[in-house]
């Protein structure tokens, strides 16, 4: 991610910057420093494509972003129903932005339930574009509407702008040989054409992007960049969109670099691809397909060419099993979940912190508890991460803050496990797995050494002089066990669920062994090296520190941000390790009059952070399946200063 220490604050709405005034007959360009765009329709109305697309261009154009997908469950969500709209909201800009945004400037609604569904997030003036073929009385009746709200006045604090898309696309595309249903189906980049033109962005990599997704289908490829086409052309024709818009590129938002449009579940799959070439092993990743980790199982079965190895197994139980045995015989083993996927998982990664082995268990969290909510984000299987398994079986865990920063958490997770030999947590979520930004691509020497050794020979001496191997001679720095490749002369070891004896691997009940291995397992842990904690409090006098961790960076620090601008003093700070705490987060937490910890759960990290320092941090819960917005925070965290 971009710095976000010297960049301006971010604005409640799109501010015009400026005007051009074209020549007599033309319509005006103004030029904006952001814009919130939000696309809705049904989930077969291709919105999560419209949306990505406008986002490639808009990456590809240099304006920082941000972005918020939104989708039902269900593969085909009953159609023209509320809990059937599928939304897609973009946040583009000339500046260094944190969030998808708070409130739209511009919906478009593909029909009314995608209306009725959105228009409560608009701040009045803002712009909404309706596709009207859909604003029948059946349709309007199935989502509670008496009349139209297109006619009655209840849309007239917003600049309305009715569109026929479906009949418009229809007739673009009469020269094609396609059924009326068919050429419906292109009204979505009827949509984005219009779009495209209205805020200036580019279309050759759209149309590529069509030319290849439809390469073995040349007439639908034509069909869908001729509705494109038409689009554009007709926001540059018609009467009802006098007004087009600029957002320069984000000039001075980044460092010098090579950049691209990155989604977190995307970061973290090149992650842990870097991660293991940096070690030198071959990745392998056993996991079952669930909501919303499922996407990482899907791209790193195309990476082959570089070690990987994926197994879809028939079940959670399944998937984490053939990781830890891949771990055992030297692999770089990784098992991708969710929340109710880490409950089936605890047992086996209480196996693994048994038999010491490096596993990295990727939870991208969604809404619970149970199948709870599984396309929509929370915080809350932290405690789980932490304790959910029997017996004391402690686990590092890891968080990344933004979709960009999956990357580098991957990295980190990884030398973790690496070099202490532990099963490791990777708290993702929901919010930064779909989410995507610019992310600037690594130099290979920016990445981090991750080259383990192996156990070759013997490392203990008996009392009788011979040269044997034990399998839990520990390092005497970071308390790892020696890793034994299975087929190595001389280092054949036991292993299994019951309890070891130190140094030997043999099977032990002794209690004052268990005691002793229980106490090193931690002491393994909490002596993990992880960097202290930054703060970012400018001048060194606030009296109220917000802590986070995960998601919450972005509404966060656009939250801090607001406060400053308006003369208010606040501190900041987002902890990365979880398990175990930077060693300094006591001292900084002391140094506070007040501490506050936005959660998207009820209040986990505050749990954690209260009984471990005994400080009075104050809980900010939501667990609505959506992230914080950001003028919310800074109103709660206002209100925290001035109590």
């Amino acid at each position: 991610m971009t710095s976000q220490v010297s960049s301006p604050a971010e604005q409640a709405d799109g501010t015009v910057v400026g005007e051009q005034r074209t020549a007599a007959g033309a319509k005006d360009v103004r030029r904006l420093d952001r814009v919130i765009i939000r696309f809705a329709g049904d989930s077969g109305d291709g919105m999560q494509l419209t949306g990505d697309r406008f986002t490639s261009e808009t990456a590809s154009f240099g304006n920082d972003l941000s972005t918020l997908p939104n989708f039902p469950a269900e593969i085909r969500a009953p159609a023209g129903t509320l809990p059937g709209v599928s939304s897609f909201q973009l946040h583009f800009a000339d500046h260094d932005i944190l969030t998808p945004g708070d409130a739209p400037n511009v919906l478009v609604a593909m029909n009314p339930a995608a209306l009725k569904a959105n228009v409560g997030d608009l701040p009045r003036g803002a712009e909404i574009i309706v596709n009207t073929d859909e604003f029948t009385r059946r349709a309007m009746q199935k989502v509670g509407y008496d009349t139209s709200p297109l006619e009655d006045g209840s849309l007239d604090g917003y600049h309305l702008h009715p569109v026929p898309l479906t009949t418009l696309t229809v007739e673009a595309l009469k020269e094609f040989d396609l059924s009326r249903k068919e050429a419906e189906r292109s009204k979505n980049m009827f949509a984005l054409g219009l779009l495209s033109w209205m805020y200036h962005r580019p279309t050759e990599g759209t149309e590529r992007f069509l030319r290849s997704k439809f390469a073995k289908k040349p007439d639908i490829a034509a069909a869908n960049i001729a509705a494109y086409r038409a689009g554009w052309n007709f926001g540059e024709t018609t009467e009802d969109f006098a007004v087009s818009y600029e957002v320069a590129p984000a000039a001075t938002a980044f460092p010098p670099g090579v950049y691209r449009n990155i989604s977190g579940n995307l970061a973290l799959s090149y992650g842990l691809v870097a991660a293991s070439r940096q070690a030198d092993l071959p990745l392998f990743l056993g996991s079952y397909p669930i909501t919303p980790a499922s996407d990482i199982l899907h791209e790193l079965s195309r990476h082959k060419n570089f070690g990987v190895r994926t197994f879809q197994a028939e079940d959670e139980i399944a998937g984490i099993g053939a990781a830890l045995g891949a771990a055992f015989g030297g692999s770089l083993a990784v098992t991708t979940t969710s929340g109710p996927g880490v409950a089936l998982k605890s047992e086996t990664i209480g196996l693994a912190v048994s038999l010491e082995l490096p596993l990295l268990v990727v939870d991208i969290q969604r809404g619970g508890p149970s199948t709870g909510l599984p396309t929509k984000t929370e915080q809350a299987d932290l405690l789980q991460a932490m304790y959910g398994r029997n017996g004391e079986a402690p686990v590092p865990v890891v968080a990344p803050k933004t979709p960009a920063d999956c990357f580098d958490a991957a990295l980190e997770a990884a030398r973790i496990a690496l070099t202490y030999r532990t099963p490791v947590f990777l708290l993702s979520d929901g919010y930064l797995a779909n989410g995507s930004e610019p992310w600037r691509i690594p130099e290979l020497e920016e990445l981090p050494d991750l080259k383990v050794r192996f156990a070759q020979g013997p490392n203990h001496t008996t009392e009788d002089g011979t040269e044997v191997f034990w399998p839990y001679k520990r390092d005497p720095r970071t308390l790892a066990r020696p890793w034994a490749v299975p087929g190595t002369p001389g280092l054949e070891h036991r292993i299994g669920g019951i309890e070891k004896q130190d140094g030997t691997g043999n099977i032990s009940y002794d209690p004052a062994n268990h005691d002793f291995m229980v106490r090193t397992r931690q002491a393994k842990i909490d002596g993990i090296d992880v960097p202290d904690l930054q703060v970012d409090d400018p001048d060194g006098d606030a009296r109220l520190l917000v802590l986070g961790w995960g998601s919450t960076y972005g509404p966060i620090t656009a939250a801090v941000r607001r406060i400053r601008k308006e003369g208010g003093r606040i501190a900041q700070a987002h902890l990365r390790h979880l398990n175990p705490f930077p060693h300094n987060l006591g001292e900084v937490l002391r140094g506070y009059d007040k501490v506050v910890i936005p959660e998207m759960n009820l209040g986990q990290l505050a749990t954690l952070v209260r009984a471990k320092y005994l400080v009075d941090a104050r809980s900010y819960n939501q667990v609505n399946g959506m992230p914080f917005k950001a003028e919310q925070l800074a109103t709660a965290l206002k209100e925290a200063i001035d109590d």
